[in-house]
């Protein structure tokens, strides 16, 4: 049976007061941990049945108690059922799809959160689930509601990361890009009738305030006067209560934290104002403040969701991003069937079917077909990229042409796409220096805000009366918000990010661009980077009567499955083989030898292709020696010879010369010979450039530059580079570099196009100039309102409607970073 608390703690005796409430077992002494439930304070044992009974009355579960007929010693029964199915997560095959693991222990997710609201809601998130044992690094994106979260499997587990968000009153789930668009529909529904309300109740109030200020100059019945005053209080209700209500939670949830959050000024003017009209309504006298409540809610909630527009419109790149995948693939079994499966059901080694225009849905690589697949979303590459068998395809693409028949290798969370989004989600909700400063600022801002309308208060009082003084001190609550303060580099940070990453530069860290928009030296890496960092066959130079196809066929022939640099460039040179070798013997560090077509040949080294074992090299070898040359050559000496080298990829010379027009000084810094990389260098138009590097060398070179001032951003490819990258002040990685490469770099160039370089630096400008003139907008205002509105220059509504529009300029001055 049921059996409320009343009762159960008349049935207690007085040593049941050093019982734990929540779990029965008696509380250690010295230990005071205890919750608030039904207005009465009440024990616990430890911090952990604190943080349920804590995490149970935010969910609104109180009843949890008065249901319950005594504690229970089960785990399972001390927490509520809508509580407990947070443990569901915990499960392996739950977080297949969408928890990424680092290593044996480390785990990293994406969660949705709801009940966000500003940037202060993030703030407190970060910090109370950034305190929790065991969590690693706990981020908010605020444009887009999401979270990334990291955490440590040996110290606590996900349903404990969930319930502790759940304790101060907001909701995290695994992120569902479906789910995700739902949300967001809800969240303009609901911020749409809101604002539909406080609309309609503002236009209504404002027009009986019409004849409330004309009957103050030409007078008016008293009773005419009540009546106004009393349809306008009715009017206000459910602007007050209903319109109003994201203010009030978002300020309680800051002061049952003791921290003073922007809303908190808000909701104290409201709360202020509404109350005295109340009151002077009641009593017939003073003052009342019913139109400056329903126009300061409606233009704040008309300026919180414009900015929520432009919030929602700044994350559509990560959003299209996370829709890319399809919901369905089709799967072969053993007999070639087809068999359409949801993509959850998808595990490595599947081999999957996809049809023309079909959308690649995991990484893997071709079995069958021979297509050209669309990965502009993904790269910025406008042209679709040949792809044949062996060669590897990425979740996310889209097959232009032919049937492919690929085997599936990642799934889920492994995927290039998730780690796409991944990195976009970090560099979105990880804050530069200016957005660190700005949130210091705007902490220590709204605290010395009420200090300066509590001056502000008693300092009219005293020369005029408490209406008047009142009046003043509304306008400064009002005028003073520090909404745009907040904004001023959140919305420029996923603006600038958005725009970049559809050029196929990818931002990983929130200060990259700040650091980008400030270097002053870019070292380049060559190769990989400014080079492909292959080979690849530039030339052929036969010696007898035999063709240049025919001796690239014979060469390839032999090189066939070959896993040599020089192999794979000359089997690349010929495409489809015609020709097949057999007998094929592999010498090391000299050639490969084998027969075709009845006769021997062999290719490599000229003392290894000849018998004589000394051969002259062609004329163009003593004028390029940045080239490798290998001889192919049968019984009766050398046929052919073939130039390899490793090319610059196209733009590299254009992509230099706009760097340096920009101001910027560059370098290269090769472990490549002296002689090829002076070479490059020449071609390229760089004036310092230094071969035969190892590591070590770079690194002493970049902290040389550094002690020097200079700000250097890196741009490599490759493990050897990761100890440079990371030292650099800012480090881009070319999009084909290794995964070390990759997670060390604050920035990865996806389209592995170079031009795009001077774009980013651009951008990145544009990003800086802009978060300043946002920083310099929203402390201007402030600095000029608040003068006016203590004055006395200022009524409510006027701060009302200033409030709204200092906000409204920072959100349109960042969404031009849009523009790509």
């Amino acid at each position: 049976m049921s059996v409320p608390i009343e009762a159960l703690t008349e049935d207690r005796s007085a040593a049941t007061e050093n019982t734990c409430f929540h779990c029965g077992l008696a509380i250690p002494t010295g230990f005071n941990y205890a919750v608030t439930i039904e207005g009465q304070r009440r024990s616990m044992c430890c911090h952990g049945c604190q943080a349920v009974a804590e995490a149970i009355l935010a969910a609104g579960l109180s009843d949890f108690y008065q249901h319950r007929t005594a504690p229970s010693r089960r785990a399972e029964d001390l927490i509520p059922e809508s509580l407990r199915g947070l443990e569901l997560y915990d499960r392996p095959d739950l977080q297949k799809s969408f928890v990424h693991s680092e290593s044996e222990h480390i785990r990293e997710a994406a969660l949705m959160m709801e009940g966000i609201v500003c940037a202060a809601c993030v703030w407190l998130n970060e910090h109370h689930v950034g305190r929790l044992p065991g969590v690693l690094a706990f981020r908010v994106n605020y444009s887009t509601h999401r979270a990334s979260v990291r955490w440590d499997q040996r110290q606590i587990q996900l349903s404990n990361i969930l319930t502790a968000i759940s304790a101060i009153g907001y909701i995290a789930h695994p992120f569902d890009p479906r789910r995700q668009e739902a949300l967001q529909q809800r969240e303009r529904t609901v911020a749409l009738r809101r604002l539909a309300v406080a609309g309609l109740g503002s236009m209504q109030v404002m027009m009986l305030a019409v004849g409330l200020y004309a009957g103050d100059y030409q007078g008016m019945e008293q009773w005419i006067r009540v009546f106004l005053r009393w349809i306008s209080l009715i009017l206000a209700v459910p602007v007050v209560l209903y319109s109003a209500q994201p203010f009030y939670q978002s300020a309680w949830r800051d002061l049952r934290r003791r921290r003073l959050g922007m809303d908190v000024p808000v909701a104290l003017a409201i709360v202020t104002a509404f109350t005295a009209s109340v009151w002077y309504t009641w009593q017939g006298g003073g003052e009342v403040y019913y139109d400056s409540i329903t126009m300061f809610v409606f233009f704040l909630l008309a300026g919180r969701f414009l900015e929520m527009t432009a919030r929602h419109r700044a994350g559509q790149i990560s959003e299209a991003l996370v829709r890319m995948l399809p919901a369905t693939a089709t799967r072969l079994d053993a007999s070639g069937e087809e068999q359409l499966i949801p993509l959850t059901e998808l595990t490595p080694g599947d081999r999957v079917l996809v049809r023309p225009g079909e959308t690649i849905p995991a990484d893997g690589w071709v079995l069958e077909g021979r297509s050209s697949v669309d990965e502009s979303l993904l790269t910025g590459e406008s042209l679709p990229l040949p792809r044949v068998a062996g060669e590897a395809l990425v979740g996310g693409a889209v097959n232009v042409e032919s049937p492919l028949v690929m085997q599936i290798e990642k799934v889920g969370s492994d995927t290039v796409l998730s780690a796409i989004v991944r990195l976009l989600d970090r560099a979105q909700s990880e804050k530069p220096r200016l957005a660190l400063l700005a949130d210091r600022i705007a902490g220590w801002f709204v605290a010395a805000l009420l200090v300066v309308a509590a001056v502000v208060m008693a300092a009219w009082w005293i020369q005029s009366d408490f209406d008047t003084a009142f009046r003043i001190t509304l306008a400064v609550l009002v005028v003073t918000c520090p909404c745009a303060l907040s904004l001023a580099t959140p919305t420029s940070i996923v603006a600038a990010t958005g725009a970049l990453t559809r050029l196929g530069l990818l931002a990983t860290r929130g200060h990259a661009l700040e650091t980008l928009a400030r270097a002053t030296h870019l070292i380049f890496d060559k190769t990989g980077t400014l080079t492909y960092g292959r080979l690849r066959v530039v030339a052929v130079e036969p010696t007898g009567n035999l063709e240049t196809r025919r001796c690239l066929e014979l060469a390839a022939a032999l090189e066939r499955g070959s896993e040599h640099p020089v192999g794979r460039a000359l089997v690349e040179a010929v495409g489809l083989l015609p020709l097949s070798a057999t007998e094929v013997r592999n010498i090391p560090g000299s050639g490969i030898e084998g027969w075709i077509e009845g006769r021997c040949y062999r290719v490599g080294r000229a003392e290894f292709v000849t018998a004589a074992g000394a051969v002259l090299l062609p004329p163009a070898a003593d004028v390029d020696s940045t080239s490798t040359w290998v001889a192919l050559a049968d019984d009766s000496g050398v046929l052919a010879w073939f130039q390899l080298s490793d090319s610059l990829r196209p733009g590299a010379a254009e992509a230099v010369a706009a760097l340096q027009q920009r101001g910027l000084t560059v370098e290269l810094l090769s472990g490549d010979r002296v002689a090829t990389v002076a070479h490059i260098a020449r071609e390229l138009a760089i004036s310092q450039a230094i071969g035969g590097m190892s590591p070590q060398d770079k690194l002493a070179r970049l902290r040389q530059l550094q002690s020097q001032g200079s700000v250097v951003a890196m741009v490599g490819d490759g493990v050897n580079d990761a100890p440079v990258l990371a030292a650099a002040q800012v480090s881009l990685a070319m999009g084909s570099g290794t995964q070390l490469a990759h997670a060390t770099a604050d920035m990865i160039l996806l389209s592995e196009r170079l031009d795009y370089l001077a774009s980013g630096i651009d951008r990145a400008r544009k990003t800086l100039a802009i978060m300043r003139e946002n920083f310099a907008w929203a402390i201007g205002y402030n600095l000029v309102a608040l003068p006016l509105a203590a004055g006395g220059w200022l009524t409510p509504w006027m701060s009302a409607l200033g409030m709204s529009f200092s906000s409204l300029v920072v959100v349109v001055n960042a969404l031009r970073l849009r523009q790509t």
